[in-house]
């Protein structure tokens, strides 16, 4: 349940209201837009980016995590998830780590592989940026350049951090309820799901393609020697979604 959030018990979902990042990532954003760049993480960034998250495992439900983990199990997620998916650093003008976001799969089994969990965290100095926002953004739309349909955030509740109202002004819907399902300092918490379809589905009877894993996406935009209309296209998009002129 990484990067989840949590909706106070009026808020029930029932009727949503208006994860943000499981760091409660935007939900009180100012309305200017200050810049935050983009970029892909890599395992070195595994001590800026558990300072980040070790705070919301120690003090927080947002996440489930009992213990903080080490800088190394750190690096390994970051890479594991890299096989696969994206994993998104934001960072100020200065190079500063201000969040990051990432997907992970959603269920082990292949009917699922349309499907993924998002989690975004943002440094708690950092919130009202729109770091939250940027990261979010980008991070479904590389998702849906690999062929993924459907975004769900699994988000703690009574949500601590905004993720259920922040989710929602980026297009989610509540979809369901765990009630008392998990136990965290001291008490119980409920957990919600969110869903975002993010691309459109195939109809039934019609089997959609296979996702591209993330490395390859990369690969077949970044440059191989042979460039096609549909290669040049994904790496103008890949360089549009992190704001930059070159992924390299």
């Amino acid at each position: 349940m990484d990067g989840a959030k949590a909706v106070s018990r009026s808020a029930r979902p029932t009727a949503v209201q208006t994860t943000g990042s499981g760091a409660g990532a935007d939900a009180q954003e100012s309305p200017a837009i200050e810049t935050v760049s983009l970029r892909l993480a890599t395992a070195q960034d595994a001590p800026t980016l558990l300072a980040i998250y070790a705070p919301y495992v120690r003090e927080t439900g947002i996440t489930f995590e009992y213990e903080v983990p080490t800088e190394e199990e750190f690096a390994r997620r970051i890479t594991t998830t890299l096989e696969r998916y994206p994993y998104l650093v934001a960072v100020d003008r200065d190079g500063a780590a201000l969040g990051y976001a990432y997907a992970s799969a959603f269920k082990g089994r292949a009917a699922y592989d349309w499907s993924v969990e998002t989690s975004i965290y943002v440094d708690r100095a950092s919130r009202g940026r729109h770091v939250g926002t940027r990261l979010l953004d980008a991070l479904e739309a590389l998702l849906a350049l690999q062929g993924i349909t459907n975004a769900e955030a699994c988000i703690a509740y009574p949500d601590e951090g905004g993720s259920v109202g922040f989710h929602e002004r980026r297009g989610y819907r509540m979809v369901g309820c765990f009630e008392k399902c998990a136990y965290k300092l001291g008490r119980w918490w409920d957990m919600v799901w969110m869903e975002h379809h993010i691309a459109p589905h195939t109809p039934d009877g019609t089997a959609p393609a296979s996702i591209v894993p993330f490395p390859e996406l990369l690969e077949g935009a970044g440059g191989a020697a042979e460039q096609t209309p549909l290669t040049t296209r994904i790496r103008a998009q890949l360089n549009e979604i992190l704001g930059r002129p070159s992924l390299r």
